[in-house]
């Protein structure tokens, strides 16, 4: 048997880019996937992606379609988990995405929305399932972002969104201590996602260049060899969870290849 065979992983975001590359990661390593996203119709296909790349082994995943800016969608992927899987070893908190753009322009809602998903929902989804997590001995990974660390004028929304995550999560690791739960962060860089092309693409459309002339513009500004891949984020995930990294509580890893320039 693996390690993480029979363990319940529940992870937010699941139905696309890094969650998607992380829930796949614990299937292949026999795990129980909840994935828990906005969107039904990702979720289902992130299902079948699963089921034909996993093995004949892999057990399906509960997917549970819910608004995690709202605490009745919180709700109900925990509902979800008591009723399906009567235990959580494993919380990834990896739900949210923020708008970046010119302070000025970003109005009241724009920030809500931003806080909403990603911190509220990392939150909720901790607070409602810490009581199964105490009691399985388990783990929590918050995938953050390196805006935590190194603040821009353009993305103002994610950068203090992802420090006030990563300040919750390293006072939350003080709790983790006492009831036996660890508590870790991951900061990924730029990743090569759906949503990444996405923003280059309507980047590329507003300014009449083409994506791969940004996407190395991007490489060059930081001096990277490549873009991230989702796949990175998801083997730093599966080596947090194991016992063997049982003694790292309250630390945050950046998977940047580099990028961030200070000491920290």
């Amino acid at each position: 048997m693996g390690e993480f065979d029979n363990k319940v992983v529940v992870v937010t975001g699941g139905s696309r880019g890094i969650g998607r590359a992380i829930a796949a990661a614990f299937a292949r390593e026999g795990a129980q996937t909840v994935l828990a996203a906005s969107s039904a119709q990702n979720l289902a296909a992130v299902t079948k992606a699963i089921a034909e790349g996993s093995g004949p082994h892999v057990l399906e995943p509960v997917t549970v379609a819910a608004d995690l800016r709202e605490l009745t969608g919180c709700e109900a992927v925990v509902a979800a988990v008591r009723e399906r899987c009567k235990r959580c070893d494993i919380l990834v908190n990896n739900a949210g995405a923020t708008q970046a753009g010119n302070f000025l322009d970003l109005p009241d809602s724009t920030w809500i929305d931003g806080y909403a998903l990603k911190l509220f929902g990392c939150v909720r989804m901790t607070r409602l399932l810490w009581p199964m997590l105490k009691e399985t001995q388990g783990h929590v990974v918050n995938i953050i972002g390196i805006a935590a660390r190194t603040p821009g004028v353009d993305f103002l929304i994610g950068g203090s969104v992802n420090a006030a995550m990563a300040n919750f999560s390293k006072g939350l690791a003080q709790l983790g201590k006492r009831d036996g739960v660890n508590v870790n962060v991951i900061h990924p860089g730029t990743t090569d996602t759906d949503r990444t092309q996405e923003l280059l693409a309507r980047r590329a459309a507003a300014t009449g260049r083409a994506i791969e002339e940004l996407r190395r513009e991007i490489l060059a500004k930081d001096g990277l060899r490549r873009l991230g891949h989702p796949d990175d984020i998801a083997s730093v995930a599966l080596f947090l969870c194991a016992e063997r990294a049982r003694h790292i509580q309250g630390t945050a890893i950046a998977i940047d290849g580099g990028a961030t320039p200070g000491l920290y």
